[in-house]
């Protein structure tokens, strides 16, 4: 009645007014956005839960495990250089899972200064579980004394045993008598075991003299460090540690750091050392920051004296503990002169090699570091070749260490 009333009462000629009519969705579509809305909601609030960081901003590597074939033995190649040039960092592949006995975990490593990226295989470092470890040397190391080996939960590590040291037994042969009588050299080639062609070249196209440094990754770093020490290279282990910049630079897995306690870097160091077998000392791998923090740094020169190993300080950090705390444990110990392929042209190369002779002339000991580039191997071989000539003795690192400690 009242819709009829009004269609009377309304003017003639004029329409009826027309009610505003709402856009309204269908029902079916507001379920979907309050399901989208919820979804993301509870998507969100997992991710603030779950993701938390426990080690306080250390980079987290995820890994892509495979099982190994027997014919699968292709390391493959990262350089590394002095510091500023062999800073890295890690980024996620799959979700990261613990290695088991055997098996090898691929790890991508960014080159922090060009944007290269390397693929980094690294063979199983456990041997067993919590519960056991390994029980004999690496099958196929020669030259390795049982008796210098104890084991720990990662596999064999050095020991001393009696009067016998890691540092004297795996020392390279030298005329130590004619070192004391006139300036020696040493040098030392860093970043080894990552990349079997460098690796080789280090090996076979420098004399043995030169001591070879190698880093705990890679496939098979022990096989490498065996063929090294079959060509009359002595070797010492790089233990990567905590650079200022860290985690933008990252050293690589197990990198000892100034954040953690004492035992969880101990543990660490254990993994570093099972690693290979037969090396007279360890050296730093990066680690500007870690080799300056005295808290940090002690005990891990401490364990080395008490395994009889040498320590060397590639000398990249002026303000390095090393060489104070090596010295109230009465150990071997080294520190770089000389980088020697900061600028790697030939000229450059050559500029430095210059500069260590006269800094062996004039202190009697100079030691220099490269890494194992083909311009460095290539000039550095060529240098060692008429460096008799010029009353200058090329010695390993070892006896360069030791002149240096009787001097």
């Amino acid at each position: 009645m009242t819709e009829t009333a009004d269609d009377l009462s309304a003017p003639l000629g004029q329409d009826k007014p027309r009610r505003k009519r709402r856009l309204r969705l269908p029902f079916t579509a507001m379920q979907l956005l309050a399901v989208l809305l919820l979804l993301f909601l509870v998507t969100f609030a997992s991710f603030a839960i779950f993701n938390k960081d426990p080690l306080g901003g250390e980079p987290m590597t995820r890994i892509a495990i495979r099982e190994p074939k027997a014919t699968d033995e292709k390391p493959v190649a990262s350089g590394h250089g002095p510091e500023s040039k062999q800073e890295s960092k890690h980024e996620t592949k799959e979700a990261p899972k613990q290695a088991g006995p055997g098996e090898q975990k691929t790890v991508t490593m960014i080159d922090g200064s060009t944007g290269a990226r390397h693929d980094v295989v690294i063979g199983a470092g456990e041997a067993t579980d919590k519960g056991g470890a390994a029980s004999a040397p690496p099958p196929g190391m020669a030259g390795i004394d049982p008796k210098l080996l104890e084991k720990s939960r990662y596999g064999m590590i050095p020991v001393v045993a009696g009067d016998m040291k890691p540092f004297n037994v795996y020392a390279a042969d030298a005329d130590r008598a004619k070192a004391a009588k006139m300036p020696v050299v040493a040098v030392v080639i860093g970043g080894l075991g990552v990349g079997a062609a460098k690796t080789t070249d280090a090996i076979m196209k420098l004399p043995p003299a030169v001591t070879l440094a190698f880093t705990p990754y890679g496939s098979d770093p022990g096989k490498l460090a065996e063929r090294a020490r079959a060509q009359r290279h002595e070797i010492f282990l790089q233990i990567p540690m905590e650079p200022y910049d860290f985690p933008d630079n990252d050293p690589g897995p197990q990198t000892l750091l100034t954040s953690l306690s004492t035992d969880q870097n101990m543990d660490r160091l254990y993994w570093h050392l099972s690693r290979m077998q037969g090396y007279a000392g360890l050296t730093n791998f990066m680690g500007a920051r870690f080799i300056a923090t005295e808290p940090a740094m002690q005990p891990i020169i401490r364990e080395a004296a008490k395994r009889g190993l040498g320590f060397f300080d590639d000398g990249s950090s002026p303000r390095s503990v090393a060489p104070l705390a090596a010295a109230n444990q009465a150990m071997p110990f080294g520190k770089g002169d000389i980088a020697i392929d900061v600028v790697p042209t030939p000229t450059e190369i050559d500029r430095a090699l210059n500069k260590l002779e006269a800094t062996a002339r004039e202190r009697g000991i100079a030691v220099g570091t490269a890494s194992a580039l083909p311009v460095s191997i290539e000039r550095i071989g060529a240098w060692t070749k008429t460096l008799g000539d010029r009353g200058i003795l090329l010695v390993p690192l070892t006896t360069a260490m030791l002149k240096s400690k009787s001097s």
